[in-house]
């Protein structure tokens, strides 16, 4: 089957691998290059579906491991799927589940047939195969389906590596078997919570040996998705070879499709993997780091847990009109994490969460003028020099 065409790319840059597209989904168009804030759990952490919306956020990311753990398949199911949910309008992509299953090495065992792991909340058994992966997607609805893969951890073998994107290959075969002839009703009376059009993306893996990201990358593209995504990167590997890794994948994926970076979320490797090609990403970084004071700037990053801040009355960020620096002040937010307030996490995540929705705004417009090269050389000395 050919995947269907989904994406358009509406401007690219003579002097870089930036462009600027459009994903059409069911749940309404995605502009890109894009960020996805993570909602693990049915829920970007601290922050509502109204907060998102008010940011113009396009794409949300849902975990399929989690979700299927807690509250379960029951729960979204009778709810009518993750989008009623959660309250969200918008498109939601969902991750197979691999890397949160494959990242404890302690509780799982592999097989040709899937993984059986223990649950990390009551240390119940289960067992996920690439069917029940997509299986477990369609009853969320997601817009955006991800092939259940095998993540392997950085440093690994060649042979290591090898061996987890020849699995992944396959899996990606009968993830993609699954998803075309998906009965249209699940579990026998369930109603099939698949949004019209939904998408089953492959991922690329291969770790950081070139030959074998061609190798994945030609395997992957044979099966003809509407969109491929870049795994196993950002797992502790130097900067240098992701930045690598991403050049050598985009080059391999076709033009016609989006490419999405998994798990990348800070504002300079933004700039750096849009440079590279890319046109997607997702990382819980801004929220992460919000809830332990850190917050992005134009100007660099700030640690708002610390001293010098304590009667520093300017805004987080005076080139920012986010809730926080419309609002409050440094020496305020300063108040709020010293003193245990709740509210320091909200308002951290919120902005973090809106600077790096404001700046992939801004990228694509500088894609679109013929000044991303420029735009980027600038961002980046101011941001580096400036922040702590």
């Amino acid at each position: 089957m050919i995947a269907t065409r989904t994406f358009e790319v509406l401007a690219t840059c003579k002097d870089s691998k930036a462009r600027r597209g459009r994903i059409s989904t069911a749940h309404g168009v995605i502009d890109t290059p894009v960020f996805a804030p993570v909602g693990t759990q049915a829920s970007v952490k601290t922050l509502l579906s109204e907060d998102l919306e008010k940011l113009d956020t396009q794409l949300i990311l849902g975990n399929t491991y989690h979700l299927y753990l807690r509250p379960g398949m029951d729960v979204i199911g009778k709810a009518g799927g993750l989008h009623k949910f959660m309250s969200w309008k918008r498109a939601i992509l969902t991750d197979s589940g691999g890397y949160q299953v494959f990242s404890m090495e302690q509780l799982r065992r592999i097989s040709e047939e899937g993984v059986e792991f223990r649950s990390h909340l009551d240390g119940s058994l289960h067992f996920l195969s690439p069917e029940k992966a997509v299986e477990i997607q369609l009853t969320l609805g997601s817009d955006i389906l991800m092939c259940f893969d095998e993540c392997p951890p950085y440093p690994c073998s060649e042979d290591h590596a090898k061996r987890s994107l020849e699995i992944t290959t396959r899996w990606a075969k009968r993830c993609k078997a699954a998803h075309e002839t998906a009965d249209r009703r699940i579990g026998g009376s369930a109603p099939d919570r698949r949004p019209s059009g939904s998408q089953l993306w492959g991922i690329v893996q291969g770790s950081i040996f070139p030959e074998l990201r061609k190798e994945s990358a030609k395997q992957l593209v044979d099966l003809d998705f509407p969109g491929y995504a870049l795994g196993g990167l950002s797992v502790g590997e130097p900067q240098a070879a992701m930045h690598e890794m991403i050049s050598l994948t985009t080059e391999l994926l076709p033009a016609d499709r989006p490419r999405y970076l998994m798990g990348v979320g800070t504002p300079e490797d933004l700039w750096e993997a849009v440079d590279l090609g890319i046109d997607q990403f997702d990382c819980v970084l801004p929220t992460r780091n919000g809830r332990n004071g850190q917050l992005f700037t134009s100007a660099g990053k700030l640690n708002l847990k610390n001293a010098p801040y304590r009667e520093d009355f300017r805004p987080i960020d005076p080139a920012c009109d986010c809730d926080l620096c419309a609002r409050y002040t440094r020496a305020y937010l300063h108040h709020l994490f010293r003193s245990g307030e709740l509210s320091a996490l909200r308002l951290a995540s919120l902005h973090n969460v809106a600077f790096l929705i404001k700046l992939m705004r801004k990228i694509r417009q500088f894609i679109s003028d013929g000044t991303f090269k420029e735009e980027k050389k600038k961002f980046l000395a101011t941001y580096r020099s400036q922040g702590e």
